[in-house]
């Protein structure tokens, strides 16, 4: 059937619904370190679509509290490449660079409940470790003058919420770090901070951060929070079978073919297969959208390849 003749998704305008109704709260967060490449892309129409497809609401996010690795333009980038892809976000994008006293407000609430500590072991030290820091620093009791990175201590953790003793956590997870030696947020503390705040509820995102997961569950737990539903997509990888990144060199996404950018995304991400995609070659943006969002919440993933709030308890 040409695209045209394609009945229109029906879904909500969720601009216009009330915050408070909605039980779907989606998001996207690139980092502002280049423009957005395919694999990226697929990432975020996949977060869209499952907003969409769940009625929900999906909003963007702005990861930019790592200065060096920032390119000037990038985030401003970001965004003019989801508008030309039709990826429109339905709240005010949050930038982590605004976030600071949330953050330092979270990381005081750790230490006043001894939940962290202070290390100060060198990169040298923690490469011999071969993976795993073995809690060296745990009970050192460091200084607030010398150069330290924060770490969660996650048997402490896991006391606090009531599982010690009953979860394999306290012997396979790290005390991983919060806050670094540098001075910068770490990642797991920010994000979950940030899915607190803009009272997240679903989260699409690569597999290769599915190993991140247990412990962002944990620290929501920690500040009280039950956490997200994830749910992890297949990486979209080179030839070569390396993962597309900026790493990489992955080849920004060509915002003058977003229709065919879109089909190809829809294709990888099992959506369509050749045949559909011929069809829908003559499609515009938002007729590939309205058709994504039918297949996508036709052909969900099913609830055992969502990784649900607890999951990381083993309930």
């Amino acid at each position: 059937m040409p695209a045209r003749g394609l009945r229109a998704a029906a879904h909500s305008d969720v601009s216009r619904l009330d915050p408070s109704a909605v039980t779907y709260r989606g998001r996207f967060a690139p980092s502002p370190s280049g423009p957005l490449h395919l694999g990226s892309l697929v990432c975020a129409l996949a977060s869209f679509l499952d907003a969409r497809a769940n009625n929900g609401r999906w909003l963007v996010r702005m990861e930019d509290i790592d200065p060096p690795r920032e390119q000037p333009g990038a985030a401003a980038g970001i965004l003019r490449c989801l508008e030309k892809h039709g990826l429109i976000w339905d709240e005010p994008v949050l930038y982590q660079s605004v976030q600071s006293e949330l953050y330092l407000e979270r990381l005081k609430d750790l230490a006043m409940r001894s939940l962290s500590y202070r290390c100060d072991c060198t990169r040298s030290r923690l490469k011999s470790l071969l993976g795993r820091y073995d809690g060296h620093c745990r009970l050192r009791k460091l200084s607030a003058d010398s150069p330290c990175s924060v770490r969660l201590d996650v048997e402490a953790a896991l006391k606090a919420i009531g599982e010690a003793g009953e979860n394999s956590l306290a012997l396979t997870m790290e005390d991983f770090v919060v806050h670094r030696k540098d001075g910068l947020f770490a990642y797991q503390l920010a994000v979950v901070c940030d899915d607190i705040a803009q009272h997240i509820t679903h989260v699409v995102r690569g597999r290769d951060l599915e190993p991140m997961t247990a412990a962002q569950q944990l620290l929501f737990r920690v500040f009280n929070t039950t956490p997200p539903v994830y749910l992890h997509i297949p990486l979209i990888t080179d030839k070569s079978g390396n993962k597309l990144s900026k790493q990489n060199h992955a080849l920004a996404v060509d915002n003058n073919v977003a229709a065919s950018n879109l089909l190809l995304s829809c294709r990888l991400l099992g959506l369509i297969d050749q045949n559909t995609q011929q069809d829908l070659r003559e499609g515009s943006v938002s007729e590939i959208l309205s058709w994504a969002t039918t297949a996508w919440r036709d052909h969900q993933m099913t609830p055992g390849d969502r990784v649900a709030p607890a999951s990381f308890l083993g309930h």
